[in-house]
């Protein structure tokens, strides 16, 4: 845990869940009225079509509701597509941009995220940027070559503390039954800093 940073536990419920699902929300947030709040921010992803109904179930707690991804542009022809503003209007108080599964399936590259984190400020929200390395990547040795491009590539200059969140996820570790060990994610994560601290100068300590 880095000192002076309040630590976030962040759940995406991807593709999953109906209205049915929702009394899921109600038990989370009614379990962190404990008095965990005050050492750790929770926050819920849930698809577009839960969101109005999850911010308004979780207002009433500590934990957040969010978005799962958002387009670049505020409106348009985007058949389909779902804006930042759209998500901040329905309760979103943060959003997941790059995740691993969007850069795979959908073929989007660190520009696009970046142009996503970028939108989600327009409207208001926290830009939670996902990167990490894939199996292939992580045998070929590469895994800090691949987090240093990301994070040039994926993180714009103006990123601060209060608009940005970094979630290290290696890819070659989500639903595979590898987990990574501590080493593993310290090295990571003390790289992550490192490149962040370049581009981003002082403020990179407390992203």
């Amino acid at each position: 845990m880095t000192p002076g940073i309040r630590p976030l536990v962040a759940g995406n419920w991807k593709m999953n869940g109906t209205s049915a699902s929702l009394n899921e929300l109600r038990m989370i947030g009614n379990g962190f009225m404990s008095g965990l709040d005050a050492e750790t921010e929770a926050l819920v992803c849930v698809p577009a079509t839960l969101l109005a109904h999850a911010a308004e179930i979780l207002s009433r707690t500590p934990v957040h509701a969010g978005g799962e991804d958002c387009h670049t542009k505020e409106s348009g022809a985007y058949t389909g597509c779902i804006s930042a503003e759209m998500l901040r209007d329905a309760g979103a108080s943060h959003v997941i941009v790059g995740h691993s599964e969007c850069r795979e399936q959908r073929g989007e590259d660190d520009a696009t995220v970046q142009a996503k984190a970028s939108a989600a400020w327009r409207a208001g929200l926290v830009a939670i940027i996902c990167i990490g390395e894939t199996q292939q990547q992580r045998e070929a040795g590469a895994t800090l070559d691949v987090l240093s491009r990301q994070v040039d590539g994926s993180v714009p200059p103006s990123a601060t503390p209060s608009n940005t969140i970094i979630a290290y996820e290696p890819v070659w570790a989500i639903g595979t039954g590898l987990t990574p060990t501590a080493a593993d994610v310290a090295e990571a994560h003390a790289h992550i800093r490192e490149k962040l601290s370049e581009k981003l100068g002082s403020v990179a300590a407390k992203v």
